[in-house]
């Protein structure tokens, strides 16, 4: 199976809303429901987990009924963290679906715009390699500094690429490497990759776009919903 784990367990301090930006209304329709729909249009896709805030749980079933997502099978708590929220979608997959030839695609509830191209450009790579993540080269001049006044060192940004999810996965390989972590008291890498990467993993790429973005700031959601203007414009024509 393809199983798919979103996160939206956050509760979006930097986004200054009342509610978490994962439940925000874009054109009446909250933004954890386009994230959802992305996966529920896709044949490949066979179950979509949703780690939320415990108190959003029942509004996100309801949200789910209304919007005829029936792929949604499991709602469980996040944890304290990005990486405990991870974990938990893990357990509860592996409970429901057991570990044998399951595969998980983890994703951001807040990246709406993800395609049908990038889902499936990863699970190619990881049929290919073991291992997907969604990422795009970087284009800007990257400098390092220490104190975040002046530069220290410029990076050849050739060499520099920036991760997105979705990340996919087996699932057994997967719980392997949180039960390697709590062994090794690695904490709060909310990234998967980065997990891996850190238990000597290797990281391998599938595409990503610009357009596959996570909104985070109130700036994010206005590029949003311009992005959904435009992509209305485009069925148009």
């Amino acid at each position: 199976m393809n199983i798919v784990v979103l996160t939206a367990a956050g509760s979006g301090t930097r986004m200054h809303q009342d509610i978490p930006k994962q439940f925000i209304h874009v054109d009446n329709k909250p933004i954890i429901v386009y994230t959802m729909e992305a996966f529920e249009n896709h044949p490949s896709i066979d179950a979509i987990v949703v780690v939320t805030l415990e108190s959003w749980k029942e509004v996100l079933y309801a949200y789910a009924k209304q919007f005829n997502i029936s792929k949604l099978k499991i709602v469980v708590d996040g944890g304290s963290t990005g990486q405990e929220s991870i974990y938990n979608g893990l357990k509860a997959a592996e409970k429901v679906y057991g570990t044998d030839g399951n595969t998980i695609i983890i994703h951001d509830g807040n990246r709406p715009l993800v395609s049908n191209e990038i889902i499936s450009d990863a699970l190619a790579t990881y049929k290919q390699w073991g291992s997907a993540v969604a990422a795009i080269p970087c284009v800007e001049a990257v400098f390092s500094s220490e104190d975040g006044i002046h530069a220290k060192n410029s990076i050849p940004r050739e060499e520099l690429f920036r991760t997105q999810t979705p990340h996919v996965y087996d699932l057994k390989k997967l719980l392997w490497a949180h039960e390697e972590a709590k062994k090794k008291n690695i904490t709060n890498t909310a990234a998967s990759c980065d997990l891996m990467y850190k238990l000597g993993e290797e990281v391998y790429f599938s595409r990503g776009t610009e357009e596959n973005f996570k909104i985070t700031t109130v700036n994010d959601l206005t590029m949003f919903k311009a992005m959904l203007k435009t992509r209305r414009d485009e069925w148009i024509k």
